[in-house]
């Protein structure tokens, strides 16, 4: 491991990386998305990290950082910040060669997160409102308590760590054109974009990145925009690359793309829905790039890296509950009529003869904008096919029902 502008991380360190890791990590599946490819237009090969231990792919890089510590270090305890991932792959590691550790998690953290890591092992300290926060509690308490602290990135035996996926990934999926690797802090793409280039020169690597959080695309175009939101990416939620990942990065890595939060919903359904794998947000930004930036990629042979799964499933009953109302196959009806016996009935059977299902329903009358004989009729409605909607809704209309959708697209 060098410095000064040479390489931090060689591709010997990734091959001992990999030998450190038999027995420890899976050498998860990959292959083509038969889904994915036809939706896209593009030869697309997925790394299911999704399905290693702790559902992410950190356990690599958090295992090969614990062992390289000497005994004695391991002995003083180890803490780290994290948003989830790191935390549980450090809490895993740590249990499996014998040494405590504590991690600081910012207090939003999904509750799966703070729970999978407590279950390997790992004491949980919830601080401040943001991964930049935690760290600094985290780094508090390594000076407080002489604990060793663990990057969750910026860390060259990391770096080699997560460099093992794209060792799997491209002996599973040989002659890929590009590579598309999500960017938090950049120890993931850092060490898959050192592999791949050494292997394949002529390889793409692009970083993919929720618009929300942006250093990487800031650094590499110097640009000043701001960092920060609610991203369904929590995982990517870092406001700036670390240090010596980036030097790595400004050689290795060919283009940075951004997808909004709707893609990155829309990639995490799709994974559900027709790949029949539950993948958290940050997991899902390189098939949100596919999705955002199809034309970028067709005929091409890409591959996409599943980064982690640890979805919390309130958060994820949500995302398909917005996806499905933007793609109107569950809409909200409003329909006004007059007030008397048989409405709702025949209403319902405009809807059952179209195939659709009311999900939910509720009458309005004690409303100063409803007339005194009149009555307003809520429904939620569950189509066959989107073009139902449209059916329904003639139906209605040209049986006297003023019948609209009051609002397309979820608040």
């Amino acid at each position: 491991m060098l410095s000064h502008g040479e390489p931090i991380v060689e591709l010997s360190d990734v091959r001992r990386a990999a030998a450190t890791l038999i027995g420890v990590a899976l050498d998860t599946p990959c292959f083509r998305s038969e889904a994915i490819s036809r939706r896209c237009g593009a030869e697309v090969f997925l790394k299911y990290e999704n399905r290693q231990h702790t559902s992410s792919y950190k356990v690599r890089g958090a295992y090969v950082k614990l062992a390289s510590l000497g005994r004695c270090e391991r002995e003083r305890g180890l803490v780290t910040a994290s948003a989830g991932n790191h935390a549980q792959g450090l809490a895993y590691a740590a249990s499996r060669l014998g040494a405590s550790s504590t991690i600081v998690m910012p207090e939003t953290t999904p509750y799966c997160k703070i729970r999978g890591t407590e279950s390997f092992g790992g004491r949980v300290r919830l601080h401040g409102a943001t991964l930049a926060a935690a760290m600094e509690e985290a780094r508090r308490i390594a000076a407080c308590e002489d604990r060793v602290f663990v990057s969750g990135f910026d860390d060259p035996a990391v770096v080699a760590g997560a460099g093992t996926v794209a060792l799997e990934m491209l002996e599973a999926a040989a002659d890929l054109d590009v590579l598309l690797v999500q960017v938090g802090g950049g120890g993931l793409i850092a060490g898959m974009a050192l592999v791949a280039k050494a292997l394949n020169p002529d390889i793409r690597v692009i970083g993919v990145q929720a618009a929300l959080y942006p250093g990487l695309y800031n650094a590499l175009h110097g640009l000043p925009a701001p960092a920060g939101g609610a991203t369904l990416a929590e995982g990517l939620a870092v406001a700036q690359v670390g240090d010596l990942n980036l030097r790595m990065l400004r050689a290795l890595v060919d283009d940075v793309l951004l997808v909004g939060e709707e893609t990155l919903e829309q990639a995490v359904h799709v994974l559900l829905e027709e790949e029949k794998t539950v993948v958290e947000g940050a997991g899902a930004v390189g098939v949100a790039a596919l999705l955002e930036h199809r034309h970028r990629f067709e005929g091409l042979r890409v591959g996409a890296v599943l980064s982690g799964g640890n979805i919390d499933t309130g958060l994820l009953a949500n995302v398909i509950s917005r996806v499905r109302l933007r793609q109107r196959r569950v809409v909200c009806l409003r329909a006004e009529m007059l007030d008397t016996p048989g409405g709702l009935a025949t209403v319902a059977g405009v809807v059952a003869r179209h195939g659709a299902n009311v999900l939910e329903v509720s009458h309005r009358r004690m409303f100063p904008n409803v007339l005194a004989k009149c009555m307003q009729l809520d429904l939620t409605v569950e189509v066959r096919r989107p073009p139902d909607v449209d059916a329904i809704l003639a139906a209605l209309n040209e049986m006297g029902f003023v019948t609209t959708i009051p609002q397309e697209k979820p608040a």
